[in-house]
């Protein structure tokens, strides 16, 4: 993941795009989809329900030749249940003690609760356009459970807050129907897009564990995703996604470069995708993970969302019984430097940094 992961369009971004669009397969690329089979027994429908998803026997999957996978599920939502997932990531998700790219510009309780402070600039936005922008429209990036250092690339034991039990429980039925059973939610990345934000081309390679997949959820404004190769320089698969699209990357296209070099406004002006027309029912089943969601915070949302894209990825970060290598501290790094070592038996033992998960 590239560092500050969303980008304004600078020169250099702009250059990128246009190196990768030049790159791009041919217009017959649609010949290469297949149809990719999921495990729809694996999934009861009623936790299909509980996560706010159709039936897996209802869902569309298709992958890439030369992508082995790689899948791709159009919308496997049911009506108004987005919703829920939207209002989590702008008004949950944002909260601390989760970390985001707004706490190195601010003082710590000025980012405590994005959504409190922006919420009425949200509802009156159509009236006030003249108004300056609000926190959560100048949110870029959010990071859940084991939280990505964006300066070392790397994740740590002792950088973690509990990951929402809600997405969770979403990851792993898609997971699960994907043929991943066992998946663990351990780390999230959301992305904020607003209508000139670009993702540049990057591997995600920081999790410890390549065999599980990385899942990605889509919400609000439709976006071009590149799917690229091993290498930086290989063409590119151009594709849409749009509102309730997943992708999830295993196996061979786990570590593939991929990128988003263009969100796209409505053809309407500044509207809502049609599958976002829909409201959260209010009779919710009464084990589900879906909360619902207030006239009052739809506003925010859909106002938030009429020129904006979110973005979910989840992944999990650790193999079952495996731990994170502990650092070297500053004093074993001069040891190392100045040629000394200490042999001692605490010293000497290669030790791994634990989760206390009773914290």
């Amino acid at each position: 993941m590239k560092r500050h992961s969303l980008a304004r369009k600078s020169s250099a971004a702009r250059f990128f795009t246009q190196l990768f669009l030049s790159r791009l397969r041919p217009k017959n690329a649609w010949k290469l989809v297949v149809r990719s089979q999921l495990n729809v027994s694996s999934v009861s429908d009623h936790d299909a329900y509980r996560a706010g998803l159709q039936p897996v026997s209802k869902w569309r999957a298709y992958g890439l030749q030369g992508y082995p996978g790689f899948i791709f599920i159009p919308n496997p939502f049911l009506p108004g249940y987005q919703w829920h997932w939207v209002k989590q990531c702008l008004k949950l998700y944002s909260r601390k003690p989760n970390v985001c790219n707004l706490d190195k510009h601010l003082v710590t309780g000025e980012t405590q609760d994005l959504w409190e402070q922006s919420k009425e600039f949200l509802r009156y936005k159509e009236v006030n356009k003249r108004r300056p922008r609000s926190l959560l429209e100048k949110l870029r990036w959010v990071t859940l459970g084991y939280h990505y250092n964006w300066d070392s690339k790397k994740y740590s034991a002792d950088h973690y807050t509990p990951f929402p039990s809600d997405l969770a429980f979403l990851s792993e039925q898609v997971a699960t129907a994907c043929g991943f059973q066992g998946f663990r939610a351990e780390a999230g990345i959301l992305n904020y897009y607003r209508l000139d934000s670009t993702l540049g081309i990057h591997v995600d390679r920081s999790e410890l564990d390549h065999s599980k997949p990385l899942l990605s959820f889509s919400f609000g404004q439709s976006a071009i995703f590149l799917l690229g190769g091993l290498k930086r320089d290989e063409a590119p698969t151009p594709m849409f996604m749009h509102s309730g699209d997943i992708m999830v990357m295993s196996g061979f296209s786990r570590l593939l470069n991929h990128a988003v070099p263009r969100v796209l406004p409505s053809p309407e002006g500044e509207s809502l995708p049609c599958c976002l027309e829909t409201l959260l029912p209010a009779d919710l089943p009464r084990d589900s993970v879906v909360e619902p969601c207030s006239v009052e915070d739809w506003q925010v949302c859909a106002s938030y969302l009429k020129t904006a894209r979110v973005n979910m990825t989840v992944r999990q970060v650790l193999a079952v019984g495996q731990d994170f290598p502990l650092e070297p501290t500053e004093e074993n790094k001069r040891d190392v430097t100045t040629g000394f070592c200490h042999l001692d038996d605490e010293t000497s033992q290669v030790k791994r940094a634990r989760l206390n998960t009773d914290c």
